[in-house]
């Protein structure tokens, strides 16, 4: 790898000439002759509301768009029992340490507005339900769901349980709910992630003038920009268990983020850690200096404008020296932010994530490094909003791997493999939902409808 990364880093100094980037930041909307159109409205059909069957409860968990996820399945599941949803507790994570609630977020009234005609929504439980349970939420049963369970399980295990009770609470409520359910509440899915889920004002605002700012540095390509998902950050690298520079000191920071976020779960009895092994099965996040090789490769040159999308990279003067010297161009929030425009987002990594998604969403190329819930809804979001199809770049890391890890590999041939993985991330953008595939990664055909779209 060390030999590969001096004879790249002598190329890239070698070589500035402009590699067709605007050729290789095609148009959204350039897609292969099919347009898909966002239908959401036409799927769902407006009915006055029975009475409601109860309160559901759920506690969203993990990072943004987790808890995206988890709001967008807890409306659903409410259709479902008839039930009259209570705006989602956001559970505080050991990782993510962020104490916001749903309002600081997304903006909640216009939530509630947009759900309401199809699922009531409270912001909190009315007095008499809370004085049945003692003013305790916790007293309220905890209906413990599995990962995916069916519409038949909620018809017949929890709403039985709602009927008699009056309120349930489903606690930790992460993917809980099957990714293939009828139509109607596959469409309540697109309606609330699409429409109804709109960061709050204060979020939304700054994330929209940086779009602006970004795309005013980037007017010489027409406004273009790629971005990048980079999945750096210390707790990343260290859940990983992969080894970088393998130092006794990277070696003490990493298990001590390990024993901070995850308490002994790395070393239970018949655990093994096997950093090669996880290396070769594209499991490593990739260094910032790997993604630049990567998009270098593919013919992304110097005069690219960059964003990066990330939490606080792990030693980041080390890491991400070397991918500014390949896109000096490149900007971070931080870069594009005044220190005081951040200054009240410090602290609150969903809300700092929902700046960066926004970013992201509107560029003309997105770069996955990582899997993860934010790649998989950016990816349906863009498909969304482009016509159903927007150019994404998710690297087959295996592939990567061998490419990197060769000592003889001459550039033209690390060119040659890295444009062999654009191609097949371009075959990859238009795609249709499959029976086990999530809705929030794939929205066609589910939320979408063919030219005609409303």
């Amino acid at each position: 790898m060390l030999i590969f990364v001096h004879k790249f880093i002598c190329t890239y100094q070698l070589s500035h000439q402009n590699s067709g980037i605007v050729q290789l930041m095609t148009s959204h909307h350039q897609n292969s002759g099919e347009v898909w159109m966002p239908c959401v409205n036409r799927r769902l059909i407006r009915s006055e509301l029975p009475p409601s069957n109860g309160y559901l409860i759920v506690e969203a968990n993990g990072g943004l768009n987790q808890q995206r996820l988890s709001i967008c399945d807890a409306v659903a599941v409410a259709s479902l029992l008839n039930a009259t949803l209570v705006i989602p507790i956001f559970h505080l994570n050991s990782v993510w340490r962020d104490p916001s609630k749903f309002s600081d977020i997304f903006d909640e009234n216009r939530f509630i507005e947009t759900v309401g005609k199809h699922v009531r929504v409270v912001k909190e439980l009315p007095e008499d339900v809370l004085l049945r349970f003692n003013y305790n939420i916790s007293s309220i049963p905890n209906m413990r769901t599995k990962a995916y369970s069916s519409p038949h399980h909620y018809l017949h295990k929890v709403l039985p349980k709602l009927l008699e009770l009056g309120a349930v609470r489903i606690a930790p409520f992460s993917n809980r709910l099957a990714q293939s359910v009828p139509s109607n509440i596959q469409a309540l899915r697109c309606l609330v992630n699409y429409q109804a889920l709109r960061f709050a004002e204060p979020v939304r605002l700054l994330a929209e003038d940086m779009v602006v700012r970004m795309m005013k540095k980037s007017s010489s390509t027409g406004g273009k920009y790629v971005s990048v998902h980079l999945r750096f950050e210390e707790d990343m690298v260290a859940f990983s268990c992969c080894t970088y520079d393998g130092g006794w000191k990277e070696k003490i920071e990493m298990e001590n983020a390990r024993e901070r976020s995850w308490r002994g779960k790395f070393h239970r009895p018949g655990r093994v850690i096997n950093p090669e092994a996880n290396r070769r099965d594209g499991k490593c996040p990739l260094t910032p200096l790997e993604v630049g090789m990567m998009l270098r490769g593919m013919g992304f040159d110097h005069s690219t404008f960059l964003y990066v999308a990330s939490g606080k990279i792990y030693n980041a003067a080390k890491y991400m020296a070397p991918l500014r010297q390949m896109f000096p161009l490149l900007e971070t929030k931080e870069s594009l932010a005044l220190p005081e425009e951040l200054a009240e987002f410090e602290g609150y990594s969903s809300r700092l994530a929902a700046i960066d998604y926004t970013v992201c969403v509107q560029s003309e190329v997105f770069v996955t490094t990582q899997g993860g819930n934010f790649p998989h809804f950016l990816m349906g979001h863009r498909r969304y909003l482009f016509g159903g199809n927007a150019k994404t770049i998710k690297p087959d890391k295996r592939k990567l791997v061998l490419s990197f890890d060769d000592p003889n590999i001459r550039w033209s041939q690390f060119k040659r493999h890295m444009q062999e993985i654009l191609h097949h991330s371009d075959i990859k953008s238009i795609a249709f939902r499959k029976p086990n595939d999530s809705i929030y990664t794939f929205p066609m055909p589910d939320c979408m409808c063919q030219q005609d779209g409303i």
